[in-house]
């Protein structure tokens, strides 16, 4: 059976990716791998196994392109309006929190957050399928 390890994303600036992840999410340097041309930084917090692995492609000045495929990381926390006020608060400017119903009960209550190159990360409170 497959087990997800790691999601990855390239990045232009290693610094303020690593101190995005670190606020935002808890999330720790584990590894770090230099390479001719190219960084990976794999970035993980105590709670769980899965990591966020930063590809820092030395030689690149632009933003990069997310095109029409790429939507979103997600992440689950205990309490939704807690980490809303929290990222606020360290200035992370989160989208309003939301909720979706269906047939008369709560799915999700979620907002949204992006990295400094723009990749979007939603952030759902623990409930049901989303624990």
């Amino acid at each position: 059976m497959a087990k997800a390890i790691h999601t990855m994303v390239r990045v232009l600036d290693e610094g303020k990716s690593v101190d995005f992840y670190n606020k935002a999410f808890g999330l720790g340097i584990q590894d770090r791998f230099e390479f001719d041309g190219f960084t990976l930084v794999y970035l993980k917090n105590p709670e769980n196994d899965f990591e966020v692995e930063l590809t820092v492609n030395h030689d690149a000045t632009e933003a990069y392109s997310h095109g029409s495929g790429y939507g979103h990381l997600a992440v689950s926390v205990e309490d939704v309006d807690a980490e809303h006020a929290r990222m606020s608060g360290a200035g992370i400017e989160p989208t309003p929190v939301k909720e979706f119903h269906r047939e008369g009960a709560l799915m999700a209550k979620f907002f949204f957050v992006a990295d400094p190159d723009g990749y979007k990360i939603e952030v759902l409170q623990r409930h049901g399928r989303y624990t």
